[in-house]
């Protein structure tokens, strides 16, 4: 007899339904797996059959052949586990008059019939979702994240028994219910606050700038000057979460099994900050079935570098492309996927190796070769990718306890909100485009036009310094934000002349 339960997989960040087809068949007592199950898939069959038992069913002696649908694509994990189960009970006749057409099912099973939760819960349940499928079967663990996506009916069980009497209609529980109101308004808080950073009324205020805008800044300045502490605190400033951001990030973390435990949602922005002995593959994603990496990690949020110059130069350069584009493309032999990787790029370097080149206070060791040698591990190329440059100058211990604190991260933020909300009304219309940073060559002449003074400025400033055409344009959208946080229309040649400042390469002080 025959039997197919729906269920659902991801692929990349992305969910897709798998038709768990299930035949049994005189023969010997035999259990095989097709469809390109990998190893945690083909052993499934064991869990299954202690899971049947244990429940108080009555497992067949037949020849049973378990078909994953499509049958082009890998399948992985231990998902499949509750389906499996759910197709076996039904082709034997154990489960009377399922209903399955429109029903899916997914978890894994314990020996003892318990379900327990899978990664990746989110992306499975939007695919279902588009697929018309009207209630889905989930382990209790995962029923608050599933239960975020409207217009499917969420049903969560704990053990085999329980999902065996909801598809033979014996029970009739209450679908599972998220309050997304409750999940922002009780967790969209940070423990830092930009009060807390005494002086720096300069790097502060470029913070803003590379927040109102989402542009990538670079922090050069002697250890202890505060460029980690202000780094934590960005996150504090920007601009909330959208529902739509909030699923798209949830997404990425579902799917690496990486969501906090009780989290149904990512109500805030992410903030990653990888080690710098990190491999390529862990900052970008990759693995023999591809995974998301730090950048996709940090997906509408930021991604920290500290010590910039101690990362592996290999490690630095595959970032070029996320950085331009906002995804991640990872090609094998089988399949090339995408990971989304719009994220704000906060790193932090110190001048020479030795950390204090510049400092008026300690003396630095190292030669003059030596500060060339440590500052040009960062190429030309990657520099010229980071929008803001900015030194990071130290703050005496003895200024520390006489300076008022600075502004707050809900004062600034409502400062950038506003800047914000001027770029969505200027960008309304175009897609997946809401921040200065993102702006193209056509955006920059229908924004960014600049009086005869300020062209003069640019030009002259731009050959002193020795700047790219890339330069050029990253010029114009920083200015374009700072008068943005000025609530002006256009850029005048004091929003330039500040825009100039920003862009200073870190070996200019050599």
């Amino acid at each position: 007899m025959l039997a197919k339960v729906l269920s659902a997989a991801v692929i990349g960040v992305d969910g897709y339904l798998v038709r768990v087809e299930v035949d049994l068949a005189m023969g010997l007592p035999a259990f095989s797996t097709v469809g390109l199950a990998e190893g945690a898939v083909r052993e499934s069959k064991d869990r299954v059959r202690s899971a049947i038992k244990n429940s108080g069913y009555e497992f067949p002696a037949q020849r049973i052949t378990v078909n994953l649908a499509p049958a082009s694509v890998k399948k992985e994990g231990a998902g499949y586990d509750l389906p499996m189960a759910l197709g076996i009970l039904a082709a034997s006749g154990t489960l009377l008059d399922p209903v399955l057409e429109r029903t899916g099912a997914i978890g894994e099973l314990s020996l003892d019939g318990a379900v327990r939760g899978v990664p990746g819960i989110l992306p499975m349940i939007l695919a279902a979702r588009q697929q018309g499928i009207g209630r889905f079967l989930v382990p209790e663990a995962n029923a608050r994240e599933a239960a975020v996506i409207q217009g499917i009916s969420i049903i969560a069980v704990r053990r085999l028994h329980e999902a065996v009497e909801v598809l033979a209609g014996i029970k009739h529980p209450e679908p599972a219910q998220t309050d997304i109101a409750a999940l922002f308004r009780d967790n969209s808080r940070y423990p830092v606050d930009f009060a807390e950073v005494r002086g720096q009324e300069y790097a502060k205020r470029a913070m803003e700038i590379a927040a109102a805008g989402g542009h990538n800044i670079l922090l050069s300045g002697v250890p202890g000057s505060g460029k980690t502490m202000m780094a934590r605190r960005l996150p504090t400033i920007l601009p909330g979460l959208s529902l739509d951001e909030a699923i798209e990030t949830t997404k990425i973390y579902s799917t690496s099994g990486l969501l906090p435990e009780q989290a149904a949602l990512m109500v805030t922005r992410p903030f990653r900050s990888p080690h710098h002995t990190i491999s390529d593959a862990g900052l970008i994603g990759g693995g023999q079935i591809p995974k998301p990496g730090e950048v996709s990690l940090a997906h509408n949020g930021v991604l920290f570098l500290d010590e910039l110059p101690e990362f592996r130069k290999n490690v630095l350069e595959v970032m070029r492309q996320p950085l331009e584009d906002g995804v991640v493309t990872i090609s094998r032999a089988a399949t090339s996927l995408r990971f989304p990787a719009r994220f704000m790029l906060v790193a932090a370097m110190n001048p020479c190796s030795c950390g204090y080149f510049g400092d008026r206070t300690r003396e630095c060791t190292c030669t003059p070769v030596q500060v060339q040698r440590y500052q040009a591990r960062l190429s030309g190329p990657l520099l010229d990718r980071i929008d803001m440059h900015v030194d990071v100058p130290p703050v005496r211990v003895r200024d520390l306890g006489s300076m008022e604190p600075g502004s707050s991260s809900e004062t600034m933020r409502q400062r950038v909100f506003a800047a914000r909300l001027l770029q969505q009304q200027r960008f309304a219309g175009q897609d997946r485009m809401y921040c200065n940073a993102q702006m193209g060559s056509r955006q920059l002449r229908e924004h960014c036009r600049l009086g005869p003074a300020a062209t003069d400025i640019l030009h002259r400033s731009i050959e002193r310094l020795g700047l790219s055409a890339r330069a050029y344009n990253r010029i114009l959208k920083i200015a374009r934000t700072i008068a943005d946080l000025d609530q002006a229309p256009g850029i005048d040649t004091r929003h330039l002349t500040e825009a100039v400042q920003y862009r200073r390469s870190p070996s200019a002080n050599v």
